[in-house]
């Protein structure tokens, strides 16, 4: 079942393998077909229709939410003015930019609203601009990566090829994301879009800038200028690319083309800390949304028992936790 690469892929990731991490093909035989579970790994019509429902209410809390949690925590930090709160802060606004990106997904696929203009408006103007993003162009290049994961329009290529690589390898690409220069080499690329000849990426960078000039009016404003840079930006150019980069190698790291979802996806134990830090609102259930990437997030984690259920995910499949997969992803070291 596991497919072979299309050839340009590997063209644009030039001596980088792919498929180091692909699971035996003896542990990716069919589900056991059930009431609720195909052969395949995809629901069946009645299951299907019941997890794409969009609980919009309840979407729209988990916005209005984070946003709250923003402002507590940077209103804490400043109340307390203790360099404990101050680093505590910056840490967390780092999660909170994980928490905007995995609601930002969700819209991507346009299953955070059933409403197709609220789900747009909210994923522009209160997720993606203020995370320096365009949901649009995201929307575009992902729903790449979903047409085929490793095919011959996968954006990120780069990001999980070569995998497992050495201990030496993955502590420099977490220093380069840890110390800026991963966020501010992409930030460079970002900001050269002024001078594309598209007139939509030249309009998209001046909405995001519109946004980002409201948040640093906010903070002056409250005579906090400070927190704009400190605790918004800084953290977006560091800890959230430390993780961006710790769960999307979890995501897909080392794995190949296939018409197999468990050959191009891990799949991984989700435990309470990483639900919180790492991946918030049930993104983490990963494998789940690849079998069916309309199935909304709230009903990931029921789909995943079912296909566990199904026998489409084993515990020879599973990783027990983010930790083990991570050892597993540097070479010459046991999961």
């Amino acid at each position: 079942m596991n497919g072979m690469a299309d050839a340009s892929v590997l063209a644009r990731a030039p001596g980088r393998t792919l498929g180091g991490m692909v699971p035996d093909p003896a542990l990716l035989a069919p589900a056991q077909e059930t009431e609720l579970i195909r052969a395949d790994g995809r629901p069946q019509p009645a299951f299907r229709d019941r997890l794409r429902a969009i609980p919009s209410w309840r979407n729209a809390w988990s916005v209005v939410s984070v946003w709250a949690q923003t402002v507590a925590i940077v209103g804490l930090a400043v109340w307390w003015g203790n360099p404990v709160g101050y680093v505590l802060a910056f840490l967390l606004m780092g999660r909170t930019q994980a928490q905007l990106a995995a609601l930002m997904h969700e819209a991507a696929h346009r299953l955070l609203f059933a409403n197709r203009r609220s789900n747009d408006f909210v994923a522009r103007w209160f997720l993606g601009y203020p995370s320096f993003t365009s949901t649009d162009a995201y929307r575009r290049v992902h729903m790449a990566h979903h047409r085929q994961e490793f095919g011959p329009d996968e954006p990120d290529i780069p990001l999980y090829a070569g995998y497992p690589i050495t201990g030496a390898s993955f502590r420099r690409k977490l220093v380069r994301d840890g110390t800026g220069r991963t966020g501010f080499g992409l930030f460079r690329e970002q900001l050269a879009g002024f001078r594309s000849r598209d007139a939509r990426v030249r309009r998209r960078l001046v909405k995001i800038l519109v946004v980002q000039a409201v948040l640093l009016g906010a903070a002056v404003a409250g005579r906090v200028w400070w927190v704009y840079p400190v605790f918004w930006v800084a953290p977006f150019l560091t800890v959230w690319r430390v993780i961006n980069r710790l769960r999307s190698i979890a995501e897909h790291g080392g794995m190949d083309a296939s018409h197999d979802r468990r050959a191009t996806t891990h799949t991984v134990h989700q435990s309470w800390w990483a639900r919180s830090v790492l991946v918030p609102f049930h993104i983490g259930w990963h494998l789940a949304h690849h079998v069916d990437a309309g199935v909304s997030m709230r009903h990931l984690p029921e789909y995943h028992r079912a296909l566990c259920d199904a026998g489409y995910v084993t515990a020879d499949l599973e990783y027990p936790g983010y930790r083990a997969l991570w050892r597993a992803l540097r070479a010459g070291t046991p999961a």
